[in-house]
């Protein structure tokens, strides 16, 4: 089967999805699959290269390549001394975080070239980028949110109706980039121009108080497997993920516990509510789907990522080992999943 793989990008995540890509290299059977490398730089130049190691944009063999929207190609076009090679592409495989990799950008162009991609359509990527679009969804399903409010590009808001500590956030960003975590009226215009770094658009969220857990799904509709449920335990301050200088060695304020330690019943009720976000946003192929367990045991929602993090350290691999199921096996299910719609 010829895979392409698809990592870097333009967004903030570029380095994270460096990484990730690093891993499923790792992790790739090539038995089974011939996989085409498609690296895009931060400044958004697209090269087909032998994988994704460190030096991969400059390498001797990397080659300037498009992914064609024409359908009569279904794959890509790789250009070479003025010279063009049409490769056939059976599967895409997008590793690609945040902007332009989650947000349905590059499902669109998928979408026009007509090639089977693992992972969430354009609809859902689009619904699950931005903040409040997915609470007003999952609310309409009977699941809790946060409350929150919009700030839109320019517009005034008075501090004094909020009520603190509130998390201000871009609405539409990966990870945690941008976000602030704001306890006085005093800090709220500093972490507004942060955010607006990211977005023009910029959620004001209530503050929740409970522990984050997460839950990784695979599959399509009725068809899911979840994952072991993990817990982030803090020791100050909140989930900073992909922004300490060594990831790979650990956080500064947070340690993850997978599987978390929480009864079984809450254990069931987290990856039950996981499962029912999930098809409420129609997410596709896999997700992982983050929430806030309050200490009277019932659960909000936090967050959902399309396109989660697969590097050594990410959340989603190490939930989905944990319930016995190794990256390698992750990669056939979505790849089954994708050309099927089955994940047995």
């Amino acid at each position: 089967m010829k895979l392409g793989i698809i990592f870097g990008g333009s967004s903030e995540e570029h380095p994270v999805s460096v990484k990730s890509a690093q891993e499923i290299a790792k992790n790739l059977d090539t038995d089974k699959y011939e996989p085409f490398w498609i690296g895009i730089t931060e400044n958004g130049a697209w090269w087909l290269c032998d994988g994704p190691d460190e030096g991969w944009e400059t390498a001797a063999g990397s080659r300037p390549a498009i992914l064609s929207p024409d359908r009569n190609v279904h794959g890509l076009l790789v250009l070479d001394e003025g010279k063009h090679e049409a490769i056939s592409l059976d599967l895409v495989l997008p590793v690609l975080h945040g902007k332009q990799g989650e947000d349905g950008v590059i499902q669109g162009l998928l979408e026009l070239s007509g090639i089977p991609y693992a992972g969430c359509d354009v609809q859902a990527s689009t619904l699950c980028i931005d903040k409040s679009l997915t609470y007003l969804v999952v609310a309409n399903v009977g699941v809790a949110t946060p409350e929150f409010r919009i700030v839109t590009a320019g517009e005034d808001l008075d501090p004094d109706e909020l009520t603190y500590p509130v998390f201000v956030k871009p609405a539409r960003s990966g990870s945690s980039f941008g976000v602030s975590k704001v306890s006085s009226k005093e800090d709220l215009p500093e972490a507004l121009e942060t955010a607006r770094r990211f977005d023009s658009k910029v959620v004001l969220e209530q503050a929740v108080v409970g522990s984050e857990v997460g839950c990784a799904i695979l599959g399509n509709g009725p068809d899911l497997i979840a994952g072991e449920v993990d817990q982030i335990s803090l020791s100050h301050g909140f989930f900073k993920i992909h922004q300490e200088d060594d990831p790979e060695s650990g956080s500064e304020n947070s340690t993850i516990v997978v599987p978390a330690d929480i009864p079984a019943e809450t254990r069931t009720l987290v990856q039950e509510t996981a499962k029912v976000i999930y098809r409420a946003l129609g997410c596709k192929g896999l997700s992982r789907v983050d929430l806030f367990l309050k200490e009277d045991g019932t659960v909000v929602l936090n967050e959902v990522n399309t396109l989660p993090g697969m590097t050594s350290y990410s959340r989603y691999p190490r939930m989905m080992a944990a319930a016995g199921m190794p990256l390698s096996e992750v990669i056939d299910r979505l790849v089954n999943v994708t050309l099927t719609g089955k994940v047995r």
